[in-house]
């Protein structure tokens, strides 16, 4: 994992005259700060004013990144599968920019494995558009310290509510729970959740390679697909060596 490229960096690109003006123009006809807060006070002002000072930082009449994005359209290399807590954005672990990143989020960080075509399917859904339409070169599941999800997992024991959506999706880490729970039997509950957290990463590589379109391209070496582990106490940030089959400190 040490041989990972960095994943940050984007080229200047020239706009047309035209497409800029035409960004421009839009952006000449968004509503005044005070117009947009005050048109309904249940609305959430703290959003309000952070999308208010994002434009005021990202769409000045002479920054053209948000221009580009809107003339080139989304060329990510990278796609994320993050989790939906609140404190492990990729965009902002990565330092990344606008069109960087193609980020699926979802409780856990899981993949599920090339199932029948019932029902909904959202994060495959995801998948197959960053990997088949955009193009990306690397797909990460990152996953992080005191996973919610995880933690739920091994409070169930296995034992799931029917009722419950997210115990019947937890059960795609079932077999990372049991293999822990055999594993580290005498290990505390935080010992033991970690060990949970980073071998559910693991499951979900393996599932990404049931897809046919994402197992080609490994093969053909055009996609690259890493088990990422965001320690947030310490700030850390680990990747899986398939070869110590440990996780390391990048």
């Amino acid at each position: 994992m040490r041989d990972s490229p960095e994943i940050c960096e984007s080229a200047p690109v020239e706009l047309t005259a035209t497409a800029g003006e035409s960004v421009r123009q839009q952006g000449a006809a968004l509503a005044a700060p005070g117009q947009i807060s005050k048109q309904n006070t249940n609305w959430p002002q703290p959003l309000i004013e952070g999308f208010l000072r994002f434009r005021d930082n990202h769409f000045p009449s002479d920054d053209i990144e948000y221009l580009r994005l809107f003339s080139e359209g989304q060329k990510p290399k990278f796609l994320i599968i993050g989790c939906c807590d609140s404190r492990v954005d990729p965009a902002i672990i990565f330092n990344c920019a606008p069109g960087e990143l193609f980020v699926v989020r979802n409780v856990a960080n899981l993949v599920p494995p090339n199932e029948e075509r019932i029902g909904h399917h959202g994060t495959t859904a995801a998948l197959e558009y960053g990997v088949c339409n955009l193009g990306v070169e690397h797909i990460v599941v990152l996953g992080h310290e005191h996973c919610g999800g995880i933690q739920t997992l091994m409070q169930t024991g296995g034992t799931s509510n029917p009722d419950s959506f997210i115990d019947d999706w937890m059960k795609l880490a079932e077999s990372a729970r049991v293999s822990v729970e055999r594993d580290y039997a005498d290990a505390s509950l935080d010992e033991r959740q970690r060990a949970c957290e980073q071998r559910a990463i693991l499951v979900s590589l393996e599932n990404l390679l049931t897809y046919q379109w994402i197992a080609q391209r490994v093969a053909a070496k055009t996609l690259r697909i890493h088990g990422w582990y965001f320690d947030i106490k310490q700030g850390q940030l680990m990747g899986y060596n398939s070869t110590t089959g440990q996780f390391e400190p990048l």
